[in-house]
């Protein structure tokens, strides 16, 4: 009977032995030591998100504004039954009613915001080509003096 007492004990402290054995050791820097950090100035202004970014984000705002949706919809449903178990219909409805309409609205505003995010990425996509070309002198313009080059 002392071995399965003995092992209820003991096991936590060997599993939390072997966990921390696990981790590795933090080193500490030594006060002498001056720490530097890098300048605001040297570091680059952050870039616009890409158009992947854009569609990525869009995409997890469709699905954010379904799962919120999917979220009041269970709520509404759950007031309402606890009310209809206690005997109050018309809480029940109106429960029921208020969840559908959050979902909705959630659903909603998480699938337009999304899709508007998708189509910025797509326009980004499509428009590429045709803003990049201007960075390079295209060899079919003529020169001021209008002679041809040979």
């Amino acid at each position: 009977m002392r071995s399965p007492v003995a092992l209820f004990f003991l096991a936590p402290l060997v599993f939390g032995v072997a966990a921390h054995g696990q981790n590795p050791p933090q080193t500490q820097v030594p006060a002498t030591q001056s720490r530097t950090t890098p300048s605001k100035a040297a570091t680059p202004p952050p870039k616009g998100r890409s158009a992947g970014g854009d569609i990525g984000s869009g995409s997890g705002d469709i699905g954010k504004g379904a799962g919120e949706g999917a979220g009041k919809a269970a709520e509404g449903v759950g007031k309402g039954a606890g009310d209809l178990v206690t005997l109050h219909p018309v809480g029940a409805a109106g429960n029921v009613g208020k969840g559908a309409g959050e979902a909705g609205k959630d659903a909603g505003v998480g699938a337009v915001k999304g899709t508007g995010k998708i189509g910025k990425g797509t326009g980004k996509l499509i428009a590429k080509p045709f803003h990049h070309s201007k960075k390079n002198g295209s060899p079919e313009t003529p020169s001021p003096s209008g002679e041809t080059p040979r």
